[in-house]
């Protein structure tokens, strides 16, 4: 019996990507049912200054016992922005879904990072608007004059924002370079 050592195997050229998409789909779901989890557990357990702080307010701005539905309400505020992440996030699963299967430049992947991207910039804006009007949550029983309304905009809003249109300009190039590849085969 004589092995052919002159046809060597050829491995998928697509099987790392197609691995390391799998693996990021479900690093995804992971991360879309551990966030709201974590923000859950983060603004029920946290004290009133560590908020004020990471609210972008004084330490002692908020200067009463939060109340209940001021703990909830400011934390159902603040997870506008993470389930609008959360949507971007969904949608770089679906775009890894499809390279697991080999589909890579389709003009389905190129709108999944669309989406990504989009929901992403959305959730950048929201996070601004969201946390001022959070601020506002966490200083209403305040005495009258010391309320507060505290809007920032942080590095973190930038680079959100940066990352998204980074993600929207190579949704952009897949398209491109898919629409440059069907006008070469409609000649053929």
């Amino acid at each position: 019996m004589v092995d052919r050592l002159d046809t060597p195997l050829q491995p998928d050229p697509l099987q790392r990507i197609r691995r390391n998409s799998r693996l990021m789909a479900w690093a995804c779901v992971l991360i879309i049912m551990a966030l709201p989890v974590a923000l859950a557990a983060y603004w029920s357990t946290v004290t009133s200054t560590e908020l004020a702080v990471q609210g972008s307010l004084p330490s002692l701005a908020i200067q009463q016992q939060l109340l209940p539905w001021q703990r909830w309400s400011a934390g159902a505020t603040m997870a506008v922005p993470l389930a609008l992440m959360l949507v971007g996030v969904w949608q770089a699963r679906l775009c890894f879904a499809h390279f697991a299967q080999g589909l890579v430049f389709t003009a389905q992947v190129a709108r999944y990072l669309r989406n990504a991207a989009a929901f992403m910039a959305i959730a950048g804006v929201a996070a601004v608007v969201c946390g001022a009007a959070a601020s506002v949550i966490l200083t209403w029983t305040n005495a009258p004059g010391t309320r507060q309304l505290s809007i920032a905009f942080s590095s973190n809003h930038i680079f959100t924002l940066f990352f998204a249109a980074l993600i929207w300009m190579m949704a952009d190039v897949i398209a491109k370079g898919r629409a440059l590849v069907e006008e070469n085969e409609s000649f053929v």
